[in-house]
């Protein structure tokens, strides 16, 4: 009988097809797309899918409401000055992100969503394009088959909003950083899926001329109508000119707000961003105020305790998190008492404002790996595209989940005890 291949000739067999546009699956020198499958049952699927939409629905309106408030709320939810009339633009209340993504982690009382990342969401090929190539390897059922097509459909969506609005929408540009391999070809891929005439500019190549932000594309500065961006809202707020310091940032951020310029996603998602509006939400939670008796029973469900102050001393463990962090940056674990049990070694986002929230433990599970066997704690990303539930992904790291963490394919169960295995 032929051996069974190793682990890594498995590993070769599952990434090397895809490296066109996955090209990512081993970055910083660390393995971080896994060759095996963590199998869940349908109703998990069910349930996550559920509490995505219904967290959409709760961020819709409150973001709705948030986007007509006081600066001075806005200031406090982190937002800055020079984006607080870019994200009063209304676009599409109902739909406040295109494509965003909820972290959740499953715990002894349920799935928790521990933060919304609505404006620049990463994880994207994994979860519509990978996982589904992974499943087909290993011969399993993907929970993300077909999802692909809600893509289209929201940016389909959006593009006609903008329309109907008199934005012109005939120069689509979608832009990252050109040297940044994972989100110069997420960006390409979403433009793929997209369905729009665009076209990729890195994020190096835009100009403002003439009051327009523009591409420069073939020596030619070109006006851009409509702009998907892989930047983060916060570093665009504070992006200036590297020769002469002209805050360009800020002046895109004004042609968003006197509707020069139409953005993707839009700006209703940086105020989905930032995770002080979790506390917001909660603090109303708690209150009885702004939502109905069924909205309060998903946020009881499915958020966790989070404020702008500690409350949680000699109470509860809990996390501290920068408002705006990304990949586990900042992030510290603290046991009830205050006593420090770990924290981010990085050097970003400590400098930003933090939330507190309530600590609860992660799933552990195994895998293979190219180091052999691992035990990690799973992170479970659900997409929310266009106002509905959409792929999902998983991610295996330590008890904070950074940016090494590496992403296990995820498949349907078919028959009973399979439920939490990898394969």
């Amino acid at each position: 009988m032929p051996a069974e291949p190793s682990y890594e000739m498995l590993r070769e067999q599952l990434y090397g097809p895809l490296r066109s546009i996955f090209s990512w699956d081993w970055m910083d020198g660390a393995e971080y797309g896994l060759a095996g499958i963590h199998l869940i049952s349908a109703q998990f699927r069910q349930e996550i899918a559920f509490a995505t939409e219904a967290l959409g629905r709760i961020y819709a309106k409150t973001v709705f409401a948030v986007q007509s408030a006081d600066d001075a709320l806005l200031l406090e939810l982190g937002i800055p000055e020079e984006a607080l009339l870019a994200v009063r633009a209304l676009v599409k209340p109902e739909m406040v992100t295109v494509i965003g993504r909820f972290d959740f982690v499953q715990t002894t009382e349920g799935i928790k969503m521990i933060e919304f990342n609505a404006d620049t969401p990463t994880s994207v090929v994994e979860a519509f394009f990978v996982n589904a190539k992974a499943c087909r390897f290993f011969g399993m059922q993907s929970p993300n088959e077909g999802m692909d097509e809600q893509i289209r459909e929201a940016f389909g969506r959006i593009i006609e909003t903008y329309q109907k609005q008199g934005y012109a929408t005939d120069s689509i540009v979608f832009s990252a950083l050109g040297w940044h391999d994972e989100d110069r070809d997420t960006v390409k891929y979403l433009l793929n899926q997209s369905g729009l005439a665009a076209q990729f500019v890195a994020l190096e190549d835009l100009r403002i001329s003439e009051d327009r932000l523009c591409a420069l594309i073939n020596g030619q500065l070109v006006p851009i109508d409509v702009w998907y961006r892989l930047h983060a809202l916060e570093k665009l707020a504070l992006d200036s000119d590297e020769r002469d310091q002209y805050p360009t940032g800020a002046h895109v951020l004004d042609l968003v707000a006197r509707g020069k310029l139409a953005m993707i996603n839009p700006p209703s998602a940086f105020v989905a961003q930032t995770k002080a509006l979790q506390s917001l939400i909660w603090n109303l939670h708690e209150a009885g105020e702004f939502y109905t008796t069924e909205e309060h029973q998903w946020i009881e469900a499915y958020m966790l305790p989070t404020y702008m102050e500690n409350r949680f001393i000699n109470k509860s463990s809990f996390v501290t998190k920068p408002i705006f962090g990304r990949e586990g940056g900042a992030v510290s674990l603290y046991e009830a008492d205050g006593q420090l049990v770990e924290k981010d070694k990085d050097d970003l986002y400590w400098d930003q404002p933090m939330i507190y929230q309530k600590r609860v433990e992660m799933e552990e599970v195994e895998s293979n790996t190219m180091n052999g066997l691992y035990k990690g704690r799973l992170l479970w990303g659900s997409f929310l595209v266009g106002g509905k539930a959409s792929a999902l992904c998983a991610r295996i790291g330590e008890r904070i989940t950074g940016n090494l963490s590496c992403f296990l394919p995820i498949g349907l169960i078919t028959s009973e005890g399979e439920e939490g295995k990898c394969i």
